[in-house]
């Protein structure tokens, strides 16, 4: 198991490798991350982020929504910020197609991403 700094490096880079205008679930981040399974380490490694370039509105939970309370500033500005990017966001949530993520797994790390 990788050391806590190489973890959480892992894990902002693979934040950054999400194109915009996409998203991606805490999940498939640490999986993408090579850390399967630890789907919360990524939100506690996002949480604790400073650096203010890193694309955090990117990520959501599995099911598509927004993980800041509803009406929170944090809310707010995620949605604004995916909607600046073309997502569309619906009561909290992103409406992602089946499968979507494995496109995205092939556009970022290639047709072996599955």
């Amino acid at each position: 198991m990788p050391d806590s700094i190489d973890a959480a490096a892992r894990i902002l880079a693979a934040v950054r490798a999400i194109p915009r205008g996409q998203v991606a679930g805490y999940g498939e981040v640490a999986r993408r991350a090579g850390l399967p399974g630890r789907a919360r380490l990524a939100a506690r490694v996002l949480a604790q982020n400073t650096d203010r370039t890193l694309p955090w509105h990117r990520v959501l939970r599995a099911d598509g929504r927004i993980a800041f309370p509803e009406g929170s500033a944090g809310f707010r500005e995620q949605c604004q910020r995916l909607r600046a990017e073309g997502v569309a966001v619906v009561g909290g949530r992103v409406r992602r197609q089946p499968g979507a993520h494995s496109d995205l797994d092939t556009a970022v790390w290639g047709p072996d991403a599955g």
